[in-house]
C-alpha cells in the first residue's frame, strides 16, 4: 500500500479582475507526516515563478468544508456546496483561491483510507523524529 497520496485540483485564483484565471495546484498526503496537508503550487502559477507548496493541517481542511477556519497563515472556509475557498497570508500577501469542494472531498476520503482521523499518532515515528531534531540542532 503506498504511503502517499497527490490529487491534481484545479484552483481558481481570486484576483481584482473579473477574471479568476484557472492554476494547477496538487493536494498531497503522506502517511509519515499523518497530520499534515500539502498544497502545491507549480514555478509558473506564482508571483516568483517558483514552486511554493504551503503546509497545513488535514483537520483544517476538512473543518473549512463546512466552517469557515483558521486564524494563522492559512484559513479555509466554505463558499457554497461546491466550491472551497482557501487563503494563504504571507509577509508578501495574500492568496486567495477557490477548489472544487468534491475534489477536496475525494482527496480526504483517500486520506482518510491511508491514515483515519484520530488514528495519526500511530503512523509518528517518535524515535525518527527525535533524533532528526537532535542531528538539527
Amino acid at each position: 500500500m503506498s504511503i502517499v497520496i497527490e490529487q491534481a485540483v484545479e484552483a481558481r485564483l481570486v484576483a481584482a479582475a473579473p477574471r479568476m484565471p484557472t492554476i494547477p495546484a496538487t493536494l498531497h498526503y503522506d502517511r509519515r507526516d499523518p497530520f499534515a496537508v500539502r498544497m502545491a503550487f507549480p514555478a509558473p502559477a506564482t508571483l516568483e515563478g517558483v514552486d511554493v507548496s504551503w503546509v497545513f493541517a488535514r483537520e483544517l481542511l476538512e473543518t473549512g468544508l463546512e466552517n469557515p477556519v483558521g486564524e494563522g497563515d492559512v484559513r479555509v472556509r466554505p463558499y457554497g456546496y461546491d466550491r472551497t475557498v482557501l487563503e494563504f497570508h504571507a509577509p508578501e500577501g495574500t492568496a486567495i483561491i477557490h477548489v472544487c469542494s468534491a475534489a477536496v472531498r475525494t482527496f480526504l476520503k483517500r486520506s482518510a483510507a491511508l491514515v483515519p482521523a484520530g488514528r495519526e499518532h500511530l503512523h509518528l515515528d517518535m524515535d525518527e523524529d527525535l533524533l532528526q531534531l537532535m542531528r538539527d540542532a
